[in-house]
């Protein structure tokens, strides 16, 4: 968990029809500088995108971007050479208006293969600009501070397309091992060589100091006869300085930051997007090739950020909507974590199934394990068992049976 705690709030969610009345968008632009209701922001629902193109929408020849910011005045992009301006060549590219359409989603086309350059949105809501990452990123430079636009298909490690998830019709039989990625190999007698990497994963024939008779790693979790393996948090996080990898660093990862990118920490480079997300994936081929199959532990539940000010991206996108209130307009804290997101809001609720998809289609996953299930409601996870379904209904999907001060319903 994030370390930033403050005391827990019953969260109350005042009917008031006269308020209700007002213009949804003068509402949630005044979010920071007033108390508001909960039922105000949850009247921006009625803004809800259904399209499944938010995002960066990547070929050879353009790239569409996409982002649903219905309180918004103004939205730009700003495109960068690289993820953060110390490294060699750092540059704006260009920054261009986007053009407002249908419920509250803004656009704009760039011709050209934009694979591997950098971008941010600046959102302009009651006069004040914040830059931010687009929430729907699929990967980002350094420290997750700048989207990427990726080239999903040149990230497939050899033989992908022929990778399978791990069957598990029954899902009581399911034998999982938990496992945090830097501790199975930074062991200094791990016998491995990518110690606290994604790619630790991908190593066979490694015993404990090189005896050639104890097994460490992947060959061991075969060994144990485990069928899943269960990794804490893998999504970038926010806790560890990827710019000071040779220092000694750790967290346990239940402090999002980005949700559709790969921890960079994990990866040989976190200063190159595509790095961090090729590695993840030849992780998970590598666990498959052994017969185990993998669960993501996912945070949904609070952002690290939120409520700070700082590298909120889903408040600098449409302030107060993507978080519960309590009933003075403050932010509502049924995770301990200063925050809880609301996902009985229609584009939260989205955004957990979106980037949920996601996850299982493009890495291949068997499973999700959900921290703080309590905090979200029930027509949300019964949606996402839906939405998982039909992509495979043999994926897991379990939470953590903990209950906060405020459970949704």
């Amino acid at each position: 968990m994030t370390t930033r705690r403050t005391p827990f709030r019953k969260a109350t969610a005042l009917a008031m029809s006269a308020l209700l009345s007002l213009s949804v968008f003068s509402m949630a632009a005044t979010v920071q500088a007033q108390a508001v209701t909960y039922s105000e922001m949850s009247a921006l629902d009625a803004y809800a995108y259904s399209g499944s193109d938010l995002g960066a929408t990547y070929t050879k020849t353009s790239t569409t971007f996409k982002v649903w910011a219905p309180t918004a005045s103004k939205v730009q992009i700003k495109r960068y050479t690289t993820g953060s301006d110390t490294e060699t060549g750092a540059a704006v590219i260009e920054t261009k208006d986007m053009t407002k359409g249908s419920q509250g989603v803004w656009s704009i086309t760039i011709s050209g293969d934009l694979n591997g350059t950098y971008y941010t949105y600046l959102v302009t809501c009651d006069g004040k600009t914040k830059e931010t990452v687009d929430i729907y990123a699929r990967t980002t430079g350094v420290n997750g501070m700048r989207g990427m636009v990726l080239d999903l298909d040149s990230t497939d490690p050899v033989g992908w397309e022929n990778d399978q998830r791990v069957s598990c019709p029954n899902q009581t039989d399911a034998v999982i091992w938990e496992v945090h990625v830097r501790d199975f190999s930074a062991s200094s007698d791990s016998g491995m060589t990518n110690k606290g990497k994604y790619l630790a994963f991908t190593e066979t024939g490694t015993t404990v100091n090189n005896d050639g008779v104890h097994p460490t790693g992947i060959d061991y979790l075969a060994d144990l006869g485990v069928t899943h393996v269960h990794l804490l948090p893998v999504y970038d996080y926010a806790s560890v300085d990827e710019t000071k990898l040779n220092t000694d660093q750790f967290n346990w990862g239940y402090d999002p930051m980005n949700y559709n990118t790969p921890e960079g920490s994990y990866s040989t480079d976190p200063y190159h997007g595509e790095v961090r997300v090729s590695e993840f994936k030849q992780m998970v081929q590598s666990l498959h090739s052994k017969g185990i199959g993998v669960v993501m532990d996912v945070v949904y539940n609070h952002t690290n950020y939120g409520g700070s000010g700082i590298n909120d991206w889903f408040d600098f996108t449409v302030p107060g909507y993507y978080y519960r209130q309590d009933a003075k307009g403050g932010y509502n804290n049924g995770s301990g974590c200063g925050n809880e997101t609301a996902s009985d809001r229609a584009m939260y609720q989205k955004f957990m199934i979106d980037s949920l998809t996601y996850w299982a289609t493009e890495y291949h996953l068997d499973g999700f394990r959900f921290d703080l299930m309590g905090i979200h409601d029930v027509d949300t996870m019964n949606a996402i068992r839906t939405a998982l379904d039909k992509i495979n209904p043999e994926i897991l999907m379990y939470g953590e049976p903990w209950t906060a001060p405020y459970r949704a319903t």
